[in-house]
């Protein structure tokens, strides 16, 4: 390992507030998963808890591991992180249907008498089902891409750690919105037929793979700041770029394409076809919202 890496290792402080916050979502789901479980054992499976710690695995390796402290030395690392944040992260915390383990995770009291009268209220559910329209999620997730990709705003985020959180928050909510209507967790119900859903995640992949081949076919550096970092794997600013597109663009278009195709196998299926998740609420799970 060369002098350059080692320092740069050194400088990478273990997130405490980051890392504490996951843990004790993890805790809240693990305990509302095992609530729940007990009482409908084939909806709330072992794979969703399964994918649900595997997403915020993934969020942590993006923003709390050593991954974090070469963000700034090399694009193509940069890169890693946000297609963690975008593309791994996101679909895998929504396939673990996070709703009500975590609302059944929480203490009663608070739900009931806080939260759940909260989530009920007609304008926070007008809220939420604004959000979680299709066309909200898909312009949301591609303004924020390019517009964070942007050399000023890409650049202004670099120069700043707060701004920077800022944008790796903005990936991440933005992508859970992009990928709601495509997994539609359970217990929501979906707005758009399944039919849609692998055109959405056509255009979706055209901002993406117009970005990255911008990115990969650029000649010349787009980010001053990488222009002048350190070559800790000897690799030159613009072949770091080309790679980073390259990364994007390939690990993109398979994001995309497998659930697109896999749903689309699942609508030809003649075994079955697509049912809209549903849940009646009781006193006992205020999921109303």
């Amino acid at each position: 390992m060369s002098p350059a890496i080692q320092t740069v290792l050194q400088s990478w402080v273990f997130p405490v507030p980051v890392t504490l916050c996951l843990v004790i979502t993890a805790v809240v789901y693990l305990r509302g998963w095992h609530r729940l479980h007990g009482l409908l054992p084939n909806v709330i499976s072992v794979w969703h808890q399964i994918a649900f710690m595997s997403g915020l695995f993934a969020l942590w390796i993006a923003v709390g591991s050593p991954l974090a402290a070469f963000d700034d030395e090399l694009l193509s690392i940069h890169m890693i992180q946000h297609i963690l944040l975008m593309a791994v992260a996101p679909p895998l915390i929504l396939l673990g249907a996070p709703a009500l383990p975590l609302l059944h995770g929480l203490p009663k009291i608070f739900v009931r008498s806080g939260l759940g009268l909260v989530l009920r209220r007609p304008p926070v559910q007008w809220v939420g089902h604004t959000l979680t329209h299709p066309v909200f999620c898909w312009l949301a997730a591609t303004v924020t891409l390019i517009g964070w990709h942007s050399p000023a705003a890409f650049e202004f985020a670099l120069r700043s750690n707060f701004w920077h959180e800022i944008e790796h928050t903005c990936f991440f909510v933005t992508s859970i919105l992009f990928w709601w209507p495509v997994i539609q967790p359970w217990p929501s119900v979906a707005k758009w037929p399944r039919w849609s859903i692998p055109l959405y995640l056509f255009i979706g992949m055209m901002a993406n793979d117009a970005l990255s081949a911008f990115l990969a076919f650029c000649d010349r550096v787009l980010y001053p700041s990488y222009a002048s970092a350190s070559p800790l794997f000897a690799i030159s600013p613009l072949d770091d770029q080309a790679l980073a597109g390259a990364l994007m663009w390939v690990f993109g278009s398979f994001v995309y394409l497998i659930p697109a195709v896999a749903i689309t196998l699942q609508m030809l299926s003649p075994r079955g076809s697509y049912r809209p998740n549903s849940y009646d609420c009781s006193p006992e799970s205020p999921t109303a919202a």
